[in-house]
């Protein structure tokens, strides 16, 4: 069978499960909708959470990244995996502890404010519309390649599908879904990187295959070609760092209070059934997301390599037929500028003459390297599965702050809880909807759109949850002042240095670099921006009345474990 027979069959299944997943575990409750009714088993709820977590920009983007960036391209290792960890030990416990539905819930009862609570609801709708748009990008450059529809279809189809589980089953069906979705997702990524890597350097274990040596007999290290070839092109070393150190730093820390700030993934911890399994399960999650990510580095190395060595200096007329397959899509281009026949492609962007969008790297690595076609299909099923978990997720979020956090607990107190649901329903049906258009429009390439979320979800809600769990006289006025001007600086920041709405309204000018202010990219500004929340927020707490005694007293009951009176004997 060819390669798009093996991608409907394999995608096809991989949906059906999916839909009968939800229809078997649909929501019946509003406890149902929002956190699976609190009894999800703490394994179930780590390979969700892990499903949940690793989004396109994980499967699809991140290895793409690091192989055009190399060694500035570990930001993104870093940060991410250095944030689920904060997350696991510092919040999720506590959060879960204190029992709310969702993040803009835990800010409203915490800061005693309804403004509070509508601050974090925008916060919360910005920051997961802004992380589903890089979501939807990744469905639709999946589906234009292999189901050989162009990407606004296929945005389209996958909205249909997100929406039918995520409407019908809630946070039950997303749940149980994302356990099938991060089985498929991490055999998707891991077969072709073991195939890849045994053909390279005869070593299966990718992780160790990237510092072997490559098995043609020449004895050189895998990463010494790759420096080799790139230095022969214009290209920096592949294991050489051009990022400031500061930026490096920025972005790094931005990616990790982003994470734990992240309400699509606070939220998984609200599904078991105590604080103990919160535990457990963030620890299963960081163990099944590690699988991925430490392949990753791998995936880009054999990606990059062999991507080379295809196409630099070859016959346009002899490249093979993923070339010409991935040219169809308009992700990857040819310009013959001196008009030889040959493919130049170099770092001079006056001689190059190939554009490849980084997103098409680990989606074309199998194709590149001439894997058998059920594994590309594979690859196809991967990647779908990865960016739709994560946008059910991040829709489940958003309809909960709309339906659960303004028109439960501001604007219609009296609602019942089937109207409470369809409302949540209706939201998540207009998230869709909203979801799709950014897919359509995006903003960026998968990666980059998604690391913005992060810097906005650093800079508006990381500061207050810690400062919630850790301090307990923060008070409203603090938190809603560091809140609001946290993201609004960050977005700000955002729309001049990444969107140039500020300099002439042209998308991504080039040449803004050098106005970044202390040398810090729109990736990594959300650190900035997360310190003056904290500033701004503690120096207006210091001018304010403390929170009430009551506000207070909960405070120090969520930092107590479960169990201490027994062991003290009180």
């Amino acid at each position: 069978m060819d390669v798009q027979t093996w991608t409907y069959l394999l995608v096809g299944i991989t949906f059906s499960i999916y839909i009968g997943i939800a229809i078997w575990s649909r929501a019946g409750s509003t406890n149902d909708f929002y956190v699976a009714g609190g009894g999800v088993s703490p394994l179930a709820n780590g390979m969700a959470t892990a499903a949940d977590w690793m989004s396109a920009a994980s499967f699809i983007s991140m290895a793409g990244i690091i192989s055009f960036a190399g060694y500035d391209g570990s930001v993104y290792l870093m940060g991410w995996t250095g944030g689920y960890v904060l997350l696991a030990l510092l919040l999720a416990p506590y959060l879960r502890k204190f029992g709310k539905f969702t993040v803009p819930d835990f800010i409203g009862d915490r800061y005693y404010s309804k403004t509070a609570r509508i601050v974090a609801v925008i916060c919360a709708l910005i920051v997961s519309f802004t992380y589903v748009a890089g979501q939807m990008r990744g469905v639709g450059v999946v589906f234009s390649r292999f189901l050989e529809v162009d990407i606004n279809t296929g945005v389209i189809i996958g909205m249909v599908i997100v929406l039918f589980y995520a409407v019908l089953g809630g946070m039950k069906g997303i749940t149980y879904t994302q356990v099938a979705q991060y089985c498929v997702l991490i055999f998707a990524f891991m077969v072709p990187a073991i195939f890849i890597s045994i053909q390279m350097t005869g070593n299966p274990i990718p992780q160790l295959g990237m510092g072997s040596r490559l098995n043609d007999g020449s004895g050189i290290y895998l990463l010494d070609k790759l420096n080799g070839l790139s230095t022969e092109l214009g290209f920096a070393e592949y294991t050489d760092g051009k990022k400031s150190t500061i930026d490096v730093f920025m972005i790094t820390l931005a990616l990790m209070v982003g994470t734990a700030g992240l309400p699509h993934v606070i939220v998984r911890f609200f599904t078991v059934k105590r604080v103990r399994d919160a535990r457990k399960s963030a620890g299963l999650a960081l163990l099944l997301i590690a699988i991925l990510y430490t392949t990753a580095p791998a995936v880009s190395v054999f990606a990059r390599t062999n991507m080379i060595n295809t196409v630099s200096n070859k016959e346009y007329t002899a490249m093979p037929e993923w070339f010409k397959n991935w040219e169809t899509t308009g992700l990857l281009a040819f310009d013959d500028k001196n008009g030889d026949g040959k493919i130049q492609y170099v770092a001079d962007p006056s001689k190059n003459e190939l554009t490849v969008d980084r997103d098409i790297m680990v989606l074309a690595n199998p194709e590149i390297a001439n894997l058998p076609a059920w594994v590309i299909a594979l690859v196809a099923a991967g990647g779908l599965a990865a960016a739709l978990s994560t946008a059910a997720g991040l829709l489940l979020v958003i309809s909960a702050s709309v339906s659960h956090d303004l028109i439960k607990k501001v604007f219609v107190p009296s609602i019942s809880e089937k109207g409470e649901l369809w409302a949540a329903r209706g939201a998540a049906t207009v998230a869709v909807v909203i979801a799709g258009y950014f897919g359509i429009n995006p903003p960026g390439f998968v990666a980059a759109v998604v690391a913005l979320a992060f810097g906005l979800a650093a800079a508006s809600f990381f500061p207050a949850i810690v400062l919630g769990i850790f301090y307990k006289k923060m008070n409203k006025e603090g938190a809603i002042a560091g809140m609001v001007v946290g993201i609004s600086l960050m977005l700000f920041y955002m729309l001049k240095f990444k969107f140039g709405i500020f300099d002439g309204g042209k998308e991504a000018v080039p040449g803004l670099e050098k106005d970044w202010w202390f040398g810090i990219s729109p990736e990594g500004f959300g650190s900035v921006a997360m310190l003056v929340n904290f500033i701004l927020s503690i120096a207006i707490m210091k001018f304010t009345p403390p929170p009430p005694e009551n506000v207070q007293e909960i405070v120090e009951d969520i930092r107590i474990p479960s169990g201490a009176g027994e062991a003290t004997g009180h």
